[in-house]
């Protein structure tokens, strides 16, 4: 089993290479995850002076939506790839978002106060976190007492064609290894109760968790092919072990099985995601993962 820096170099190395995937299909996937933020926004209470922390920013939402409805307050964006939240900035400074700024780091080991934030969101990177329990004691040890912790995960891939069809497709020509189920990977934090029994764990209550449905809407199958061979971590790896003649014909089956999808025009393909909302308790200290009360130099 790779150690959790091992994991962190691999990951940091992975999204830094997807970085311009993302950025090219930008108006594409935020109009897919689009109503996930939302649902998690509307949980978090956001005030016009919010403090908030936005965990696994990539290219930067909800954060940016957030900073939005702050205007007088901040909004930290953090990531383990530079690249990524370069990414982020140039969305911020297009959109005229100026209260945000953005900072490098691991999601279990936070270079920040205890008690900083106000709210902290975490969309679509729990699965990735070598260790899911110590990133979430951080997340509670960040938090002001009665702030709120807001994160989604993808549910399994039955419920999530626009990622199964190019797997199964990717199949029929490249071993794809069973996942470690212990181990980072897209569809990890599937099983209901999983997000939520680590926020109970560092000590979050009103734990409560609840289905978001998507749609991943694109102008023809051979778009969605494009795009998902591009952006998708599962599917950019796997495509690597095959050489020109396998892709192709990958590709020939992915567009032939989404054609299903078209609809008026376009293809859409739908999918399913969980968001996962706690809140810290309004007193009474946070202990860190290993047990002692802790303060980190901001």
């Amino acid at each position: 089993m790779p150690s959790a820096d091992e994991i962190r170099n691999v990951q940091r190395a992975t999204w830094a290479e997807l970085s311009a995937g993302w950025e090219k299909w930008d108006s594409v996937i935020m109009e897919q995850l689009g109503p996930v933020g939302a649902a998690m926004i509307e949980r978090l209470d956001i005030a016009d002076d919010q403090q908030h922390l936005d965990i696994a920013s990539g290219t930067g939402e909800p954060g940016l939506s957030i900073a939005r409805l702050a205007p007088k307050g901040r909004v930290v964006l953090t990531d383990l790839s530079a690249e990524m939240l370069d990414v982020a900035q140039r969305r911020a400074r297009a959109q005229g978002v100026a209260n945000i700024e953005t900072n490098v780091c691991s999601a279990d080991d936070l270079p920040f106060d205890d008690a900083t934030f106000d709210s902290v969101s975490v969309r679509f990177g729990y699965m990735f976190f070598p260790d899911a329990g110590k990133a979430t004691a951080e997340f509670a040890r960040v938090l002001k007492p009665g702030g709120r912790l807001c994160s989604s995960v993808w549910v399994k891939p039955e419920e999530n064609p626009w990622t199964a069809i190019a797997m199964q497709a990717i199949a029929t020509e490249a071993v794809v290894s069973a996942p470690d189920p212990d181990g980072p990977t897209m569809f990890r934090c599937a099983a209901p109760g999983c997000v939520g029994a680590l926020y109970e764990g560092a000590g979050l209550r009103h734990v409560a968790e609840w289905d978001v449905d998507v749609e991943l809407v694109t102008r023809s199958p051979v778009q969605y092919w494009e795009m998902i061979s591009e952006h998708v971590s599962l599917a950019v790896a796997a495509l690597q072990q095959v050489n020109e003649l396998a892709r192709e014909r990958i590709r020939a089956n992915a567009i032939a099985k989404v054609s299903t999808f078209e609809k008026d025009g376009k293809v859409r393909v739908p999918g399913v995601a969980r968001c996962i909302v706690g809140t810290k308790q309004e007193t009474g200290g946070t202990l860190r993962h290993d047990g002692a009360s802790s303060a980190k130099a901001g």
